[in-house]
């Protein structure tokens, strides 16, 4: 989003009144997080797999690892306010299910046009 060089009242307003909501995701350690490496490769790759093919849909708006936390892992924004759909998706995610990961779903609110920079 391209701001102002004044952020005016009005520029806030039209901003926050385009906003919608949104499924935000936080993947935490699960208890498997430590596997003999090429079972962890396999797992990583299938995880990846999974998630690259939720944002060919349009599902997974956008995603990636938290550096610095040993339990919070990772983060994700999906194009949808059903968690239960969420979690459907979560559900089939390999390293979900090889638990290695668990995780929460939130609603979350931003403004759409949002984008990391290149």
């Amino acid at each position: 989003m391209k701001q102002n060089a004044e952020t005016t009242d009005e520029f806030i307003r039209q901003n926050v009144a385009s906003g919608k909501k949104y499924c935000l995701l936080l993947l935490k350690a699960g208890p498997k997080l430590n596997q003999p490496p090429a079972e962890a490769e396999r797992i990583r790759m299938e995880h990846l797999r999974h998630t690259f093919q939720m944002r060919a849909e349009g599902k997974l708006l956008i995603n990636g690892p938290v550096l610095d936390d040993p339990e919070l892992r990772a983060i994700g924004i999906f194009n949808t306010t059903d968690k239960e759909e969420v979690k459907k998706f979560m559900e089939r995610d390999p390293a979900v299910r090889a638990g290695w990961f668990k995780y929460e779903i939130y609603l979350w609110f931003g403004i759409p046009g949002d984008s990391l920079p290149k």
